[in-house]
């Protein structure tokens, strides 16, 4: 294994593989994460809207179904569905594959974010109303602003998860474009020329090594929002 681990490790090509697939796992990771966040507020806010106004019991109905059918069923088959069903153009897996995980994560972030608000004193949009601000005002000046240390973390961790997902988005082919390789694919390509063994554990330090990054920045992030919790 060490023969191979030093093979790897001398090879500019095998290097290159790993740094390709990994530049295209964040990419494929934040660009779904930007997807989950946009849509799960949109989705949350909506669900939370829903119990002030009758109006949007329909549209929150809606976000219902979506957040329990992509909640409840494998991301993979998901990934099988709008790469080989919904978007069957040719060339356009690799993006087929960002929205599945985009549109997946956002039904967990907006679960997530509605908790969060949800953990806020009701008593809080009552007195907002009761000066006389707009159901909306008083979300964003005094709702939000609390529910951010209770939704923040909870977020940080669905976009570890959704790393972590991403390694399946070789069983759809996503070779086209600077989406050659996620970090996953580059790993079993490698391991062809050298060993199973050296090829994934490199793979499994690069994936440790960004799950620790975003755990140190979530740890940072939770310690200034309660330092500012106590000014």
């Amino acid at each position: 294994m060490f023969e191979d681990l030093k093979k790897i490790f001398s090879s500019s090509e095998y290097l290159g593989y790993y740094l390709q697939g990994f530049g295209n796992t964040l990419i494929v990771t934040f660009s779904a994460a930007l997807i989950g966040l946009i849509l799960g507020f949109i989705v949350a806010l909506v669900k939370i809207a829903a119990e002030h106004n009758k109006w949007m019991k329909i549209p929150a109905f809606i976000c219902n179904v979506y957040t329990t059918v992509f909640r409840g069923t494998p991301v993979a088959l998901q990934l099988f569905f709008w790469c080989f069903a919904v978007f069957t153009i040719p060339g356009f897996k690799p993006y087929a594959a960002i929205l599945t995980f985009g549109i997946n994560s956002g039904a967990y972030i907006s679960e997530n974010i509605r908790a969060g608000i949800s953990s806020v004193d009701k008593g809080q949009l009552e007195a907002g109303r009761a000066i006389g601000l707009s159901w909306t005002t008083t979300m964003v000046r005094i709702i939000m602003p609390q529910a951010v240390k209770n939704i923040i973390p909870a977020i940080g961790n669905e976009i570890i998860a959704l790393l972590k997902e991403t390694a399946i988005i070789s069983i759809v082919g996503s070779t086209v474009g600077t989406l050659t390789f996620d970090l996953n694919e580059a790993a079993h390509t490698i391991s062809f020329k050298t060993s199973y063994i050296a090829a994934f554990m490199i793979a499994a330090i690069l994936y440790l090594v960004v799950v620790y990054i975003f755990i140190i920045a979530l740890k940072l992030i939770e310690r200034r929002l309660r330092k500012s919790e106590k000014r």
